[in-house]
């Protein structure tokens, strides 16, 4: 079939050596063979409790798991006041440290793609199982290392591993819901993020108490949080589906009702046969791109989540205060990206807007903070200063919303497996080559006031709301064209016929033929 909008030429499959009325099943999206030659009655009373039932075994599993990789991967911020940075005993400098940042994201970057296609050929719940088993392994060998070297070993592990994470859960977020519920979805088990801060909070502050002879306190916060992940390792391999079509919580009947339910996305479920055609047009595909550029640019900012409580220590806070502190910044983020996921839902075409009102918030408050550190001594009323400058900071936190999002946004405007498992890995490379950046403006000359890091997460943020709203000016243009258009009849009547003497050919929907974004001219992207 035709990669790009050249299929808009009717291309037929005979032109690929297929005969366009019969292909096997191998070319089509698993769904096909629930639904094939089937005609289904789904009523709205039946799709909502199907949902209900998904949401109940699906979104537990997807919100622990995420809530404890991001505090796995923030232990670093956290391990950095009790006693990994800046004492006598420290086996690291603030160079040093800057750079295991950098290193987790340099072998995410590497692994991605390797990462993605493993999700496209394996079955997607086992191999985000044993990236999580790895995972817990390399973050309980952190209490372990006695220098820079062991770090980086157990850093490196870390970023490859999480390569799987973010990707594999939008490959499931998009294949058990419809796009509607898509960007709750995602905000649900991204909110998590918040809740991790608050977690390792309570778990530094409680670590902070410890003291264990040759056992710094960063260390029993490494063992703590790797034991709970390897727990869920473990739940996670017997309890998480690879897709609708063999999730264990659904009958056979709910099976094909779940499929049937997600029809409307004109995306399909998932498909193991890789597509050359389909990696082609991703490559060629503008939207892409954009995505690309917002998640690097965006993403370049994240290294706040490291320094928040280096920041916050500049306060004036103790250890024990700046660990306690962090839990208040997580539940700002909760209700943040709460909000922002529920606007961008139920705010008709609304999904740009709401990323980039969040944005708005986030310069606001970098602007505020810049300002007040230019122009204010802060040797007088030091109270005053300090509560304005914990205020202004929190209206940064808005700056994660927006990245939320566009994570929905990617799965719910790109159809194909290949090209989606494609373009997720573009988009996470971006997201690895912004964070890999964002660790290097951090300078020690630069504190307390942090002058240049600050106006680069403005500028960042600024850009990142530039880039949202083109894409979203795109995609409006492209559904205005395809408005124009004569229908497209090409895949109206295709049915699996395996050759099998005496089998019947099934007729296939054609939301369930595999087909991309750009072939399927009655897909309609969302704004």
């Amino acid at each position: 079939m035709s990669d790009s909008a050249s299929s808009v030429e009717k291309k037929t499959v005979q032109e690929h050596d297929h005969d366009p009325q019969a292909i096997t099943s191998s070319t089509v999206d698993v769904a096909a063979q629930l639904t094939a030659g089937k005609e289904i009655n789904l009523t709205p009373e039946e799709a909502a409790r199907i949902r209900r039932k998904i949401d109940l075994h699906l979104m537990p599993l997807m919100c622990i798991l995420y809530m404890m990789q991001f505090a796995d991967k923030t232990t670093l911020g956290q391990s950095a006041v009790l006693g990994l940075l800046g004492q006598p005993t420290s086996i690291i400098n603030q160079n040093q440290f800057n750079w295991l940042g950098t290193i987790f994201y340099l072998f995410f970057l590497a692994f991605e793609y390797p990462q993605n296609l493993a999700l496209q050929y394996l079955p997607v719940g086992k191999w985000m199982s044993v990236n999580i088993f790895v995972w817990s392994i390399a973050l309980l060998c952190h209490a372990a290392a006695k220098n820079f070297g062991g770090l980086f070993a157990c850093r490196a592990f870390l970023g490859i591993c999480e390569g799987a994470i973010t990707p594999g859960f939008m490959l499931v977020t998009s294949m058990f819901y419809t796009r509607q519920e898509q960007s709750q979805r995602v905000g649900y088990w991204f909110l998590m993020n918040g809740t991790a801060i608050i977690l390792l909070g309570l778990i530094a502050y409680g670590t902070s108490f410890t003291s264990t002879e040759n056992f710094e306190p960063w260390q029993w916060l490494m063992i703590i949080t790797g034991v709970i992940t390897l727990i869920v390792a473990v739940l996670f391999w017997f309890l998480f589906p690879d897709s609708p079509t063999n999730a264990w919580f659904l009958t056979p009947e709910e099976r094909v009702l779940a499929v049937e339910r997600i029809k409307v996305n004109q995306a399909g479920v998932e498909n193991k046969h890789f597509k050359r055609e389909q990696f082609n047009e991703a490559l060629r595909d503008p939207k892409t791109w954009l995505f690309f550029f917002f998640s690097t640019i965006s993403n370049v900012t994240n290294s706040l989540g490291n320094q928040r409580q280096i920041i916050v220590k500049g306060f004036d806070f103790t250890t024990r205060q700046t660990t306690l502190f962090g839990c208040v910044d997580g539940a700002v983020e909760i209700v943040v990206i709460f909000c922002t996921v529920t606007s961008a839902t139920y705010w008709k075409n609304g999904r740009a807007y709401s990323g980039a009102l969040a944005y708005c918030v986030a310069i606001l408050g970098s602007i505020l903070y810049v300002s007040h550190t230019l122009f204010i001594d802060e040797n007088d009323d030091h109270i005053t200063n300090l509560d304005w400058r914990c205020g202004v900071f929190f209206l940064t936190v808005t700056s994660i919303a927006p990245f939320v999002v566009m994570l929905a946004w990617v799965g719910a405007v790109t159809a194909g497996h290949t090209k989606r498992t494609t373009t997720n890995a573009i988009v996470m490379i971006g997201y690895a080559v912004g964070n890999a950046v964002g660790t290097q403006y951090w300078k020690k000359a630069y504190q307390p006031r942090n002058h240049i890091p600050w106006s680069i997460l403005s500028a960042c943020w600024f850009a990142s709301m530039i880039i949202m709203l083109m894409t979203r000016f795109y995609l409006a243009r492209e559904n205005a064209k395809r408005e124009r258009e004569e229908p497209d009849s090409t895949y109206d009547d295709v049915y699996i016929n395996e050759g099998i003497p005496g089998e019947k050919p099934l007729k296939v929907d054609k939301a369930f033929l595999d087909l991309t974004d750009i072939q399927n001219r009655e897909f309609r992207y969302v704004l």
